[in-house]
């Protein structure tokens, strides 16, 4: 949780890029299924980038998490990169890729948030962010080809509702940080300590 925190720039530019991207694929008329993907081989790529820049800066600080995070934006990168540099990959193999990817995002997201519900309150952000995402990956898998303007409508509403979600809780993580500077956060405990200590009554 405090890698979130302290990296909840990370958590609101991937949700822009995201929110973009969806954007993109409803107001580029022309597009086919072959470019949405490779553009969303890139949008995975930059994703991807993000994260594991919070992971690496988180480390230092004590988070718990961290490595979550570097899955996470490890998965994203290697899903870019085998989008460019894999020319003669078919659309409906990448397209399985990404399905693949969504779902252990999703998986990573929706463990993190059962972790953090008693730290923080937009823990379900994280939840329903990963709910979403294995339910768009499950699709993918189940039904990859009902249609190219199909599949991309489906790869736009999910990239602008994981976008939105992702910049609200990046949000609510920068507030959560500005908390923890200032000392209104949770109290840190001595687990040595397993007795509360408390001054004599002389009334």
């Amino acid at each position: 949780m405090v890698v979130l925190a302290r990296n909840w720039w990370a958590l609101v530019l991937r949700g822009v890029v995201a929110v973009l991207f969806g954007v993109a694929a409803f107001a580029w008329p022309g597009i086919t299924l072959a470019s949405l993907i490779l553009l969303y081989g890139a949008f995975a790529l930059v994703g991807g980038l993000f994260t594991i820049a919070a992971a690496i800066s988180g480390r230092p600080v004590g988070g718990q998490h961290w490595w979550a995070l570097l899955i996470d934006g490890l998965l994203g990168v290697a899903v870019g990169i085998v989008a460019f540099a894999w020319p003669g990959i078919t659309a409906l193999a990448l397209l399985y890729l990404i399905a693949f990817w969504a779902v252990l995002t999703g998986v990573l997201e929706i463990i993190a948030a059962l972790r953090l519900r008693k730290e923080i309150e937009g823990e379900w952000l994280l939840a329903i962010s990963g709910m979403l995402s294995v339910l768009f990956g499950l699709a993918l898998i189940v039904r990859p080809v009902t249609g190219a303007l199909a599949v991309v409508w489906l790869i736009g509403a999910y990239s602008i509702a994981f976008g939105v979600l992702m910049i609200v809780l990046g949000f609510r993580m920068r507030s959560w940080s500005h908390l923890m500077i200032h000392g209104i956060g949770h109290p840190v405990i001595d687990p040595s300590e397993s007795i509360i200590k408390r001054p004599p009554n002389f009334a």
